[in-house]
């Protein structure tokens, strides 16, 4: 099958969306289709170099960058690549923008939608029912079962399978395949050869990093390792730390995809410390929606993960392979984490079940249900 896929995504970029994006465009490559992936900005050649190495990625497929006005908000843009994707011949379009999906649903264009928050603005609800009533809706893919049910109570309509199905976000199993022990992880990346407590992702509001500081500076007899985080926050976090005169948390930076596994195996405990309000890179909260790809990450080093008890969290991770506390008890969090590190068997235990629980989640089977049964002979011009 051939198929288009319209973001809005900056590439290359950290951010999340930009990430989930390059991994599904490789899952589709991976489960033998024909990929081509558009989005906004100046035309150029893709550096597929840098893109492999930034991503952590196994292929490389067509991109096509398409200018646009940024007054008009990625309308014009989707519009455009609507129609280009239209003469490239898709089987189908799988979109993220709700401009996008709505213009080729109302085409009768066979359309995925998939979909991480509730329709924002003055348009979303509209372009939302758009895709719905136009010809060409295929498949919606939430990313929760909460943002499902969000979405059938708000507008009305029955959003069941085969129409609806639910997509958590993925992992690359092959990243994570033959990873060391901790202490050879540690070794490899000159950390202490102590107790380890991770923590990989931004630095954003919500992110629960006022919660590691605390623990930090409560645990002088453990390492904290922290990847992920822009310069500036990075250098906020420092100067923090020094203030402080906490001395046992090594602030690692970015680090790209293909290196973060490494970083992931060199703990013993990883934290998902999320506030009952999680900032994204754009703005807004998606704490009741998130499918945060930091679960799939932790599921597949086959570490013991620590998590805040939010209800959106409970559809990947239960008490078989993850330890859960309320994100506002610092208290909570810091018995558990001492519980942890006195008790080898828990941690083997939490960390053999996520790991085995991590290969429902690869980004080939993700892709395997978003497209189950969506195989079409021809091509759009068909219809």
């Amino acid at each position: 099958m051939r198929i288009a896929c319209i973001a809005t995504s900056s590439v290359p970029s950290r951010r999340a969306n930009s990430v989930r994006v390059m991994k599904v465009c490789q899952s589709f490559l991976d489960l033998g289709h024909d990929v081509h992936l558009w989005l906004p900005g100046r035309r150029r050649e893709p550096d597929w170099e840098q893109l492999k190495r930034h991503y952590a990625l196994h292929h490389s497929f067509p991109i096509t960058w398409i200018p646009r006005l940024r007054a008009l908000r990625h309308w014009d843009y989707c519009v455009r690549a609507v129609c280009d994707a239209r003469r490239w011949g898709a089987d189908l379009l799988y979109t993220w923008p709700y401009q996008a999906a709505a213009f080729a649903s109302r085409l009768n264009i066979p359309t995925a939608l998939e979909i991480h928050d509730r329709p924002q603005g003055r348009f979303g609800p509209w372009l939302f029912r758009m895709f719905l009533q136009g010809g060409g809706a295929r498949r919606l893919l939430p990313i929760t079962e909460a943002l499902r049910a969000y979405m059938v109570e708000t507008y009305g309509v029955p959003l069941e399978p085969p129409f609806t199905v639910i997509t958590p976000s993925g992992v690359d199993l092959r990243n994570y395949a033959s990873l060391p022990s901790p202490l050879e992880a540690r070794r490899t990346l000159d950390l202490p050869e102590e107790f380890t407590v991770g923590y990989t992702g931004h630095l954003y509001s919500g992110r629960g990093i006022d919660l590691l500081f605390e623990l930090a500076q409560r645990n002088p007899g453990f390492s904290f390792v922290w990847a992920g985080g822009e310069k500036q926050a990075v250098e906020h976090w420092r100067h923090k730390l020094a203030g402080a005169e906490i001395k046992n948390v090594h602030l690692l930076g970015f680090v790209p995809q293909e290196k973060l596994p490494l970083v992931q195996a060199a703990c013993d405990v990883l934290l998902m410390p999320y506030a009952r309000r999680i900032a994204v890179s754009g703005g807004g909260d998606t704490a009741r929606f998130a499918s945060p790809m930091k679960a799939f990450e932790y599921l597949a080093a086959g570490r013991a993960i620590m998590t805040s008890d939010l209800p959106v969290l409970h559809e990947i991770l239960d008490e078989s392979n993850a330890v859960f506390a309320p994100p506002e008890d610092v208290e909570r969090w810091d018995a558990a984490l001492k519980a942890l590190a006195k008790d080898p068997e828990h941690r083997l235990a939490l960390a053999e079940q996520a790991y085995r629980d991590a290969a429902q989640y690869s980004w080939e089977a993700r892709a395997r249900r978003a497209l189950a049964g969506l195989d079409m002979e021809g091509t759009l011009d068909d219809d």
